[in-house]
């Protein structure tokens, strides 16, 4: 519905805020399948959702909203501070998938080689150097 026009994006978004658990997770997860195939129909509003969702208690809203930003942060290249923020405190979460969609997410950011990079850059390192995964060490090698 999203990729149809069907449905807005802040429309799913007003639905997901008000879902608990499984159902706020699986809008995040339409969004993020949405924004894989057309990273275009997010929006501000988007961004700052899946910003703020990183912090949510359950695992799989924090790991669909990291891939969403993965897909849309070369959209919002001056506006990620808070998902930084967030994607670097879920870097160090217990869960594997957690750390593997916050790299992913990284990763992506610091392929869009903006000023960010001057703190950012070091802060993956330090990930690195903690990081006993080496398919999460590979993703922000890459």
């Amino acid at each position: 519905m999203l990729l149809e026009n069907k449905l807005s994006i802040n429309d799913l978004i007003e639905v997901a805020k008000s879902a608990k658990g499984s159902d706020m997770a699986n809008c995040v997860e339409a969004i993020e399948f949405a924004t894989k195939v057309k990273a275009e129909i997010a929006n501000s509003v988007c961004l700052e959702f899946v910003s703020t969702t990183l912090t949510d208690k359950a695992p799989r809203v924090k790991w669909e909203s990291a891939k969403v930003i993965g897909n849309i942060a070369h959209l919002f290249p001056n506006k990620l501070d808070e998902a930084i923020k967030n994607l670097l405190i879920n870097s160090e979460y217990p869960q594997t998938v957690i750390r593997w969609s916050a790299a992913f997410a990284l990763g992506e950011i610091i392929q869009l080689k903006t000023k960010l990079n001057k703190t950012l850059i070091p802060a993956i390192e330090a990930i690195c150097k903690r990081e006993d995964r080496d398919s999460i060490k590979k993703i922000y090698q890459n």
